[in-house]
Order: structure tokens, then sequence, then C-alpha cells
């Protein structure tokens, strides 16, 4: 028997980059290669990319340094594959440089590099493929690229438009996922509310009927399966509020991830943000009175060029009429190609941006902090994540992985790690929950 080739890999980015990651090793794993922790003594390195903001174009540019002085033999792949030049400018020696989604690609360099030593009744793969994620989640993405033009985006110029998979191939995958132990299933895509858009809401045959390949049809089956359904990257369009009595029914999580990116009508037209945003408030009380609990959690950017002090006034009035549960924020950045760059309009200076983020974050504590307080006293199913003795890091309905908050738990007894068990809130700080199983 052949030795097995060994890959080491690196995969920086958003999560569904990290799919693109999961896909690659599981192929990698069927062919009979294996994965190395290190790259020294590995066969190649395969980096995947992240090329959105320049910052983590450097981040990448410096992980794709770190494998050609460790190991010499690099395949670069993801966003940033779609400059190549940037990344031969730089390290002009890698093997190969591919783009995002690009699996074919990938598999014909590596096979190149290190040819595969394959024992197809030894190197087995579990159905549900190889997960980069812990045992009881996983991200489920249900589309590549994007319609929309924002002005500071350019994943549509390194991703391509709208490509929507057939949602029996989704739910088939979730069914695989849930066979294997996730309990929890985290929706992405890059527009999750557009699904199916492209192929005119697309009919497939799941398990002897015929599913749409629309939002609302796919979250009501992805609600039957059986774990944990968490939407991210929503856009607010209309046919939203169709799901939100899926969420007050306990069908799919009552959390929504919506990247409103501001509040301004101004800033918004300047951004071409779609999903007529301007209507949001009334769209969120019209939410909250379906489903009372639900949470909300978004994304926003100061600092857009020509952003106004009225306009981040008018911003930080919103988020508090809005109680968004969680709210990240990003001062702007030029990103190179984003149309952004060329509107004409004045640039908000750095020392403004950094005031504006430092009370944007003050102002969101504040509502993020009243939100968890309306938790103390309730009982609550949470997710275990780590657990040390009789204590544990666990999430509610409310928390996603790594974006949001947890809950801390003390028991009386062990708990495992992928564990749903109801934990009654004794306290919450500026971000967390803390309390004790029931």
């Amino acid at each position: 028997m052949n030795a097995a080739p060994r890959v080491s890999f690196v995969s920086l980015g958003c999560p569904k980059a990290l799919v693109d990651s999961e896909r690659i090793i599981t192929r990698l794993r069927a062919e009979g290669y294996e994965i190395a922790r290190k790259h020294d003594g590995a066969d190649l390195v395969v980096v995947n990319t992240c090329g959105f903001l320049d910052s983590a174009r450097d981040e990448s540019l410096a992980a794709i340094g770190e494998a050609m002085k460790e190991n010499g033999k690099v395949i670069v792949t993801g966003c940033m594959g779609a400059t190549p030049e940037l990344i031969r400018e730089k390290h002009p020696n890698v093997l190969a440089i591919t783009g995002p989604q690009a699996y074919e690609s990938v598999m014909a360099a590596v096979h190149e590099a290190a040819p595969p030593a394959h024992e197809p009744f030894v190197d087995l793969i579990p159905p549900q493929g190889v997960k980069l994620t812990p045992r009881h989640y996983a991200y489920l993405k249900i589309s590549e690229g994007c319609n929309n033009r924002c002005t500071f985006c350019i994943i549509p110029a390194l991703r391509g438009d709208l490509v929507s998979r057939p949602a029996a191939d989704v739910l088939r995958e979730a069914e695989k996922l849930a066979n294997a132990g996730v309990k929890e299933l985290l929706v992405i895509s890059q527009d999750t509310s557009a699904y199916g858009v492209d192929v005119k809401y697309q009919t497939s045959i799941w398990k002897d009927r015929e599913v749409r390949a629309k939002f609302l049809d796919l979250s009501r089956e992805l609600g039957e399966i059986g774990p944990w359904v968490r939407m991210h990257y929503v856009y607010p369009y209309p046919h939203v509020d169709d799901v939100i009595p899926l969420m007050a029914d306990g069908k799919i999580l009552p959390y929504l991830d919506i990247p409103f990116q501001h509040a301004s009508p101004a800033v918004l037209k300047n951004m071409r943000r779609p999903g007529k945003q301007e209507q949001t408030l009334e769209r969120i009380r019209a939410w909250r009175e379906i489903c009372p609990d639900l949470a909300v959690r978004s994304t926003f950017i100061v600092g857009f060029p020509g952003e106004t002090d009225e306009d981040f006034e008018l911003l930080l009035d919103w988020l508090t009429e809005a109680r968004i549960d969680r709210a990240g924020c990003f001062k702007y950045e030029p990103v190179g190609g984003a149309r952004s760059n060329d509107l004409g309009l004045p640039e908000v200076p750095q020392e403004i941006k950094d005031s504006r983020w430092r009370r944007f974050m003050e102002r969101q504590q504040k509502v993020s902090a009243a939100q968890l307080q309306k938790k103390v006293g309730k009982r609550l199913p949470v997710i275990i994540d780590e657990t040390s003795g009789l204590t544990a890091r666990a999430r509610s309905k409310y928390d996603a992985p790594e974006i949001d908050g947890v809950v801390h738990v003390a028991s009386r007894r062990p708990l495992r790690v992928g564990d749903i068990v109801t934990v009654r809130i004794d306290r919450a700080d500026a971000y967390d929950l803390h309390g004790t199983t029931a």
C-alpha cells in the first residue's frame, strides 16, 4: 500500500469560504489524501484566501508567504484567486492559483503536484463529508455569488452572480448532516433570501414531492429535518415576512442575521443597498408582533464616503429604536475595484471614523445589555459548545457561534458538547448570559 500524500490546508475568510474548504478537503480525503496539521513535512499546502478587504488580502498574502517559507509547494484558491496578478507579484513561485468555487481546478493542481495514492477500501469518508466545524453544528451553503451591486462590495466580481443549488440537493445534505449528529444548521449564502431567484424558483424532487427553490419553502422543509435551523445573511425583502410565522411556531430558530449596514436613507442610497431598507423599523416591529422573542443581529458600516454627522446621529437613534440584539460595526475601508471609490463623495477622516465607531459600540452595548436583561428569570434551551467539569459554555437560540454572545452554564451533572439542555437564566452582563441547568 502506497503512503498517502499529505496536504496542509489553510482556510481564511467567511463561513462561505469555510464551506468551500470543507468541500475541497472532502474531495481530498475521498481520493486518499491525508490532511496534515503542519506545513512542514506535508507534500504541499492549499491556501483558501479571502480578498474582500485590503486587510484580508494582507492576511492572505501573509499566509501564503508563511506556507512558502515552511513548505515551498503552495496552491492558492479562494476569492483572492480572482486577482492572480496580486499574488504572483508577491509570491511568484506558487504552484497554481484558482478562483473561488473552482474545486476541479484545485484538485487538478493537487493531482499534478502530489498524485493520489487512493486505496478505496481504506480511505473512506463519512457521508456528510469532512467538516471543519465542531461535530454538533455545520454551515449549510444554499447558493453561490450575488446579484446585488452594493458600491462598497466586490464579492460579485470575485464570486459571480447568484447561482442557487436545487432544493433537493440542499435538503439531502442537511439530512446527511443530521444523521451524522449535527444539532444545528447554519444556513448561509451571500444573499440567503434571494435563494432561487436565478432559477425562477425551480422545483426538484425531495421525498417523492416537489419542493421549490424558494426561501420560504426551503425554510419550511429544513425545519422538519430535526436540527436547529439558523438563518444568516438575510436581506429584508418583502417575502421574508412569510418566514416569521415559522419562527413563531418553533420550526426554525427565531433569529435573523440581516446586514442592514446603515439607517440613513442618503447613505443607503450611496451604498445601493437592496431590500427597501428605509422601511425596516416598521418591518421589525411587525416581525416581533408575530414572533415576540425574535432576535435580530446585524452589521453596520460607519465612515462611508459622504456620511454626515446627521446621517450618523440618525443611525444611533435607529439602533435604539430597532433594539438590535447583536451588532457588529466596521469602519469603512476602501477596497480596490469597489465603485464606492469613484462616487465623488467626500472621504470621512480617520479620526471621525474612529470616534463614530466608539460611539456606535457604546450605544449598541446599552441596547444589547437591555435586550439580554429581558432573558433573566427565563428558562431557555441552550446548545453546549464547551465543557469543563460542571461548567460549560453554551449558546441560546438567539446566539450564533463565533459572532454572538454565550451562555455560561453551571450544572449539577457533567454536560456533553452538543447537548441541548434547559437553563434557568440567573443574570446577564453586557454581552453574555449566566445560568444553571433546570
